[in-house]
């Protein structure tokens, strides 16, 4: 099974770095970073030290309901591209292990799917999770904090 590591979408990271609300109503908070920690989900890696970022509430979801989690992420401040590759691990997955969860088409959480799995397993996992008719696509979520780091789909 291929499989695609997803970013944000170009559209909602200009949108945020344009003055737009995030998930909560509330403008992006800016910070300069202070090193590695702070992985940008449009770019997909880390925001290096002295670079502006910002802080804001994502629902990386299209619509409010029951499963949509909202929470914290990070942007760099200035545009940035798109993480385009597809089977290649982004270089912001540098912790040990991960979260993978399944959603299905209607995007709620297919229960039986979520689990830690260590970073050197996660394409593999993911690949066998997508073989599944149920699953549409997945979540990558840090293990220790449930924070949204991006998506996978099938290639």
């Amino acid at each position: 099974m291929s499989i695609a590591f997803t970013a944000m979408p170009t559209e909602d990271a200009e949108q945020l770095r344009n003055g737009g609300a995030d998930a909560y109503g509330n403008l992006p908070e800016t910070a300069v970073s202070d090193g590695p920690g702070h992985p940008c989900r449009h770019c997909l890696v880390n925001i290096e030290a002295g670079e502006d970022f910002l802080i804001l509430a994502y629902r990386p979801f299209p619509s409010l309901q029951p499963y949509a989690e909202t929470g914290p992420i990070f942007l760099h401040a200035k545009s940035c591209s798109r993480y385009e590759a597809t089977e290649i691990l982004p270089p912001m997955l540098a912790s040990t292990d991960y979260i993978v969860r399944g959603y299905g088409k209607d995007n709620r959480i297919v229960y039986g799917t979520g689990a830690v799995t260590r970073t050197s397993q996660l394409a593999e996992h993911a690949g066998v999770l997508l073989t599944r008719d149920d699953i549409d696509y997945l979540h990558v979520r840090s293990s220790r904090n449930n924070c949204y780091q991006c998506r996978i789909d099938r290639a």
